[in-house]
């Protein structure tokens, strides 16, 4: 059953935000990160062996659901009513399970009440996949014909151009790796690779699978490492005209134009990321090490199964009518001695 239910911070204690700052902020990258991927990477000839670690770690404050007792709120797989089964597009429309995970994060707000009823809950060798058309029909398909087609798992992450890292906008970059040396052996080439794409400035595009999914690949030197960054392809990213489409043709007087220019020479200065810190997230750190922890609630007593109960009332009577018989029987002896 789809249960929604509120933020309820009870279970969250003082030491566990002192550890959770502590794993954000402390440590080295073999005890922060794990590499998610091993292989290689090839152009022409040459192959360096790397892994593949994140470089990024959000540090978003994740809340889990509980009732109003301190219960915590699980999901179930369950068959919906046709009233919940038209899409989560429409505005009052519940909330997936992904959309629910989402809302969990800080600021995601309480979540929605179900609006219909739901049936019994559903197998796993009983769910398949599928998408709805835009007619409103299902098209489910097999988990084998998706295993058939899935590619599969990259080797080796082939760079096919050297491009100026310029020319790609920034909206193309989905999420960014750390490709570092995978042996001792392989280090000397590494660098040599590190050094050699600095001084062409150029970074490498290239694609490999990373657990199921295909990837576009960038492979950029960074000060000491190369950095992958996956990117989306070319049909992924939205034509931003279509969206703005009364910018064209707009004039803009020189004198503002100025006045513009100089307020941000005002307002410029170097990067510095650690002047820019998420101020809201730390606020919540420091409300959840105030609050007063709620007592778990106490395991409610397993009630007697019927037949539990009638064998014990029939263990009692037998008990009762042993008693009597053997009282008896001591009575009669008394009154014959």
């Amino acid at each position: 059953m789809r249960v929604r239910g509120t933020w309820h911070a009870g279970c969250t204690l003082r030491p566990i935000v002192n550890r959770f700052l502590a794993r954000r902020h402390l440590g080295t990258l073999d005890a922060m990160a794990t590499a998610v991927w091993t292989g290689t990477l090839s152009f022409g000839l040459i192959t360096l062996p790397v892994r593949l670690y994140p470089a990024t770690q959000p540090k978003d404050v994740r809340f889990h659901l509980y009732d109003r007792e301190g219960r915590r709120i699980r999901y179930q797989r369950v068959v919906e009513t046709d009233e919940t089964s038209r899409g989560s597009d429409r505005p009052d429309a519940p909330r997936t399970e992904r959309e629910e995970e989402e809302a969990a994060f800080v600021g995601g707000g309480e979540p929605e009440r179900p609006t219909a009823p739901v049936e019994a809950p559903v197998a796993w060798e009983d769910v398949v996949r599928g998408v709805e058309t835009d007619e409103g029909d299902v098209v489910t398909v097999p988990q084998e014909e998706i295993e058939r087609i899935r590619p599969e798992r990259s080797r080796s992450i082939d760079i096919e151009d050297f491009v100026e890292l310029a020319q790609i906008d920034p909206v193309f970059f989905d999420k960014s790796y750390y490709a570092v040396p995978a042996s001792p052996e392989g280090t000397k080439p590494y660098v040599l690779f590190h050094h050699a794409m600095r001084e062409a400035g150029r970074i490498g595009i290239g694609r490999f699978v990373l657990r199921t999914k295909p990837h576009l690949v960038a492979i950029r030197p960074m000060d000491k490492v190369l950095a992958v960054e996956t990117m989306f392809f070319g049909d992924e990213v939205r034509d931003p005209a279509a969206l703005a489409p009364g910018l064209d043709g707009v004039e803009v007087d020189e004198r503002e134009l100025d006045l513009a220019v100089t307020l941000i020479d005002m307002l410029k200065t170097e990067w510095d990321p650690a002047a820019y810190a998420d101020t809201y997230r730390d606020e919540l750190l420091r409300l959840l090490a105030e609050r007063t922890p709620s007592k778990k609630p106490a395991a409610e007593p397993t009630a007697t199964s019927g037949s539990a109960v009638e064998e014990l009332m029939a263990a009692l009577r037998e008990s009762v009518e042993v008693a009597r018989r053997d009282r008896s029987k001591r009575s009669r002896k008394k009154a014959a001695g």
